[in-house]
């Protein structure tokens, strides 16, 4: 939930693509739902820091190997997006600047949001690696649906390909298929959490 309000909620009412200033008028506007969604930003991290722990003790009988993998893969994105918080932050010192003029504030607000994205592009490497051990020990694992596996496994894929396509394919964030490519994982993701929350009494000790 603090991701989808993080990730989700807080730049789609505050953030205009292609409109810097618009985009400072919001935050300006809205200063307490942006400094909501920066805490709300940490407590997502630091669930995401601890949940492969908690996966690890309910699936590491499935394959140790493969759980270890899980448990290092998920925890090396969590310092990565940590300190890509800070941008946020910054983004908050600049409109908090009044010595700053309108057209330096934008831009100011503008390359920090740049650098944020930047930092989440980095991270989702390991958010799309770790989902192939992680899919690969719910697929083996007998008590969770082996098609959330597949899904899992697939949406890591998803978040790979974006990641070198992004950097190597001119054009590719203005193609359709952005909008899908990541869909794949957030279906798989919370699919599983939702099935464990409610057939929580099927997992293993």
């Amino acid at each position: 939930m603090t991701g989808l309000f993080t990730l989700g909620f807080v730049p789609s009412r505050l953030l205009v693509d292609g409109d810097p200033a618009r985009t400072v008028q919001n935050l300006v506007a809205n200063e307490y739902l942006w400094r909501l969604g920066i805490v709300s930003g940490y407590l997502c991290n630091v669930a995401f820091l601890l949940l492969p722990l908690e996966l690890y003790r309910v699936l590491h009988h499935v394959n140790p190997r493969a759980a270890v993998a899980m448990v290092a893969l998920a925890a090396v994105s969590a310092p990565i997006a940590f300190l890509n918080q800070v941008h946020l932050l910054d983004v908050l010192t600049l409109i908090g600047n009044a010595s700053l003029t309108p057209e330096v504030m934008a831009a100011g607000v503008s390359a920090e949001l740049s650098s944020y994205r930047n930092g989440q592009l980095m991270a989702q490497i390991f958010w799309g690696l770790w989902l192939w051990p992680f899919g690969y020990l719910v697929y083996r694992s007998g008590f969770l649906p082996k098609a959330m596996g597949v899904v899992l496994m697939v949406g890591g894929v998803g978040y790979v390909i974006h990641f070198v396509a992004t950097l190597l394919l001119p054009g590719y964030q203005e193609m359709a298929i952005v909008r899908w490519i990541r869909m794949p994982a957030g279906l798989g993701e919370m699919g599983t959490a939702a099935w464990m929350t409610v057939r929580a009494h099927g997992a293993p000790p």
